[in-house]
């Protein structure tokens, strides 16, 4: 909570290809060291070639990185935002070589990823500490990161303006708020990490800190959108792993199924664990999704990520500036019980149990 001068805000995400030829060598680099057979890397490389070979992420971010550049020179705060990310050009690395070009030493980190999960929290803090030995930056290159800020309100109210509006649409068509689900959706992942994610003096029951902070924010954007007497439920999508592996479950497709047997007639797929439209949004939620319901005859509405809603970006620069100016927890905004979260990560916190604890930045080790 102490003031902190910084450089230079890093921008950072997960990346994707922007063309047919990338996307392979992408996928690769995704899954770098997890035995995934080129057949199966085929399979998810339709979903990309389907929309030319480019992910959304790119400009996504490109457009957050524009929108973050206006919003702090509206507010005078001197901080060029340099971006990188973990899987595609521009890489981590790129950045990091561009800050120490510039005299830029001293970066705080905006990670595309609200939540407290292995793959979310500390793998970004594992490949800011693997970019740095990369480029020989470390201990000449610092990077702190801002909190998760799943419960920030400038992350919570684009979900809230988008329930209230798909509630609009669906009544439109003639269909009751009883007869209306709405599916808050996030990416599965293995049970065995949910379980980790978190602080490990910190008890949150069966998934962690990463099923209890979905669900904790799934509660107030349906209570600050004014449908307490709407049904919900937190599903997941996009499960990658063996059949073997248990993974947080259920599956959107069979939620949707479910409901439908149910008699509901009408589902609003809330993509709360997603900052952007990437691909897994667009593939698993606009398109399979989608399709489940339509074949169900279910009506469905998708509502937005974020994005650039302005409420959005000004609550990243409100997390940049808690650290500049160093905000008391009491004066830091949240909107759940569980918040506000940490800047620095705990010791052991988000463990990937196989992989075992590798170098991490902005957290007291391991």
């Amino acid at each position: 909570m102490n003031p902190a001068a910084y450089d230079a805000i890093l921008l950072a995400s997960f990346g994707g290809p922007e063309g047919q030829a990338d996307v392979i060598p992408f996928l690769r680099n995704v899954t770098r060291g997890r035995g995934i057979p080129e057949e199966r890397l085929e399979e998810v490389a339709t979903h990309y070639r389907a929309s030319g070979g480019v992910s959304p992420i790119n400009g996504q971010n490109r457009a957050l990185r524009a929108a973050l550049e206006t919003e702090l020179e509206r507010r005078g705060v001197d901080l060029p935002v340099l971006w990188g990310n973990r899987n595609w050009k521009p890489y981590l690395r790129d950045a990091l070589t561009e800050a120490d070009e510039r005299g830029l030493h001293r970066l705080l980190a905006l990670g595309t990823s609200a939540y407290s999960s292995y793959s979310s929290c500390r793998q970004y803090r594992e490949d800011y500490a693997a970019a740095l030995t990369e480029t020989e930056l470390d201990g000449i290159v610092h990077i702190d990161k801002v909190r998760q800020f799943f419960d920030h309100p400038g992350f919570i109210e684009p979900f809230v303006d988008g329930v209230r509006d798909a509630l609009v649409q669906v009544s439109a068509r003639g269909i009751d708020r009883g007869e209306t689900h709405v599916l808050f959706s996030t990416h599965s992942v293995p049970l065995v990490d949910a379980e980790h994610s978190g602080p490990t003096d910190l008890e949150f029951g069966e998934g962690g800190a990463y099923v209890a902070q979905h669900e904790a924010v799934s509660r107030v954007v349906m209570q600050r959108a004014e449908a307490d007497d709407v049904e919900f439920s937190l599903v997941f999508q996009s499960r990658s792993g063996p059949p073997t592996q248990s993974w947080l479950e259920p599956d959107i497709n069979e939620a949707i199924e479910q409901l439908a047997g149910q008699g509901i007639r009408a589902v609003i797929i809330v993509p709360i664990g997603f900052v952007s439209d990437h691909m897994e949004v667009v593939w698993d939620l606009d398109t399979e999704a989608m399709a489940t319901a339509e074949r169900l005859g279910v009506y469905a509405v998708r509502t937005p990520t974020p994005g650039v809603h302005p409420a959005f970006v000004a609550g990243l620069v409100d997390l940049v500036l808690e650290r500049v100016n160093g905000v008391a927890d009491s004066d830091r905004a949240a909107l759940t019980e569980l918040g506000p979260w940490y800047d620095v990560c705990r010791p052991g916190c988000c463990e990937n149990v196989r992989l075992g604890f590798k170098p991490a930045l902005a957290g007291i080790a391991p």
